[in-house]
């Protein structure tokens, strides 16, 4: 019959053999957990960084719970080694070896100084002298230690090795693009573009100075010791530099493109305010024309070159030759849509202003066109015909011309021809329908 004690039953030889061999593989996966924290490289980082902020004060309260996760592996240690000594006395323990073996190995054996114990206590708690533990309460104890300890480290570890290297290699293309900029004429106070790389700039630095000294304020969701996939570097603040960076290059690359083909640019530009001029100058001859040879026509005055365009071409040509593309390049732009809507409202004004001349063609032709028609049928002769013709011809061959008088007597020749066209049958005059069918 087993003794019992406070701890219950007295454990069986092959209960305590179990028991040494279970708390015995524990005691090696903690030393290696313990030995793996102590070379981790997070935790060197930690120990030789000037930290600040949330890390600062979570990295103080993981130090001390790494000294006492040290101090109390010592003492399950001791514990464990007591007990293996007591077992390996003899092959058959005593009954009272058995009892003992018990005690050490579920009883409150372990015995932690106060610091030791007490050191996370809640607030409130009274400090004790000392403090009994099981070898299990330890192992307990000990996980729930090694687990806040960890997470500092292994955070703090995934951040710096997430976000200081790409910050470096976002810094690199932010020297890049500021040397460029800079060849180009883009430089701080002077372009949007290059107060935007200075504030560019400033961010990183203040970034990394951050990550390096307060890793833990950049890291979002659980920690990384938790579920997998549970958290992750915040990388928003870099993410945004990134794009802003992106921003400034494209603008960069533009001005660039100007520097490349200026010349040409400027030229299409010279060219196309060429074409608006010459069109001018044929809308203000055309209207001379019109109002010397069209009667009672109200003609559009026509505006004068584009004085401030060609202003602003002067300007654009001196920003190229003293290499100033940062300044070239959105007046440029500028030039070529507005000398593309001159060249437009040059050529509207044309139109408006050869209107009457174009319609008095138009008449022309059209007369010409049912005189034609006449001899195809055999009234090139006709006396009443040609009376008619002649009238609508002096009319629109005369200077100034009458257009709606001459209209009229187009209209009038039209009117006569298709009634000599008509069939014998047919008794009245043709109605305004059918004198379009026959014109």
């Amino acid at each position: 019959m087993a003794v019992t004690g406070p701890t219950g039953p007295a454990l069986s030889r092959e209960e305590v053999d179990r028991a040494l061999a279970r708390l015995g593989a524990e005691h090696e996966a903690v030393e290696s957990s313990l030995l793996a924290l102590q070379d981790h490289a997070g935790r060197r980082l930690l120990e030789g960084a000037e930290l600040t902020g949330a890390t600062k004060s979570r990295w103080a309260v993981a130090e001390q719970l790494v000294t006492q996760l040290w101090a109390c592996f010592d003492a399950y240690t001791a514990a464990l080694t007591a007990a293996r000594e007591l077992r390996g006395r003899r092959r058959w323990p005593t009954q009272g070896e058995l009892s003992e073996l018990t005690e050490l190995l579920r009883g409150t054996s372990v015995t932690l100084p106060g610091g030791t114990a007490t050191a996370f206590a809640p607030m409130g708690t009274t400090a004790r002298l000392s403090e009994q533990l099981s070898l299990q309460e330890l192992l307990e104890r000990m996980n729930g230690w090694y687990a806040q300890a960890l997470d500092v480290v292994v955070t703090a570890d995934a951040v710096w090795s997430a976000l200081p290297a790409r910050i470096d290699l976002l810094a690199a293309e932010l020297r890049r693009t500021r040397s460029l900029a800079h060849s180009v004429g883009v430089r701080p106070g002077e372009h949007p573009a290059g107060d935007d790389l200075e504030r560019i700039t400033d961010e990183l630095a203040s970034l990394r100075a951050e990550v390096i000294s307060d890793p833990l304020a950049f890291w979002a969701g659980a920690s990384p010791s938790s579920a997998p996939g549970g958290g992750r570097p915040d990388t928003g603040r870099y993410d945004r530099a990134a794009r802003a960076l992106e921003d400034v290059r494209r603008e960069i690359e533009a001005v660039l493109d100007v520097r490349q083909d200026a010349e040409q640019r400027l030229m299409r530009v010279r060219d196309v305010l060429s074409r608006a001029d010459r069109t001018l100058v044929e809308a203000r001859q055309a209207r001379v024309e019109v109002l010397s040879k069209i009667a009672a026509s109200e003609v559009p005055a026509v505006s004068g070159p584009p004085t401030e365009l060609y202003e602003q071409l002067t300007a654009a040509a001196d920003h190229r030759r003293h290499a100033r593309w940062h300044r070239l390049s959105p007046l440029l732009e500028d030039l070529e849509q507005r000398s593309e809507e001159e060249l437009l409202r040059a050529r509207e004004q044309l139109t408006a202003v050869t209107a009457p001349l174009a319609f008095r063609a138009e008449l022309r032709g059209r007369l010409d066109a049912y005189r034609a028609k006449a001899s195809r049928h055999g009234l090139g002769e006709d006396s009443f015909l040609t009376e008619r013709y002649d009238a609508a011809r002096r009319m629109l061959w005369s200077a100034p011309c009458d257009l709606m008088a001459a209209e009229q007597a187009v209209l009038r020749y039209q009117q006569a021809l298709a009634e000599a066209l008509a069939p014998p049958s047919a008794t009245g005059a043709l109605g305004p329908g059918d004198r379009r069918g026959e014109s």
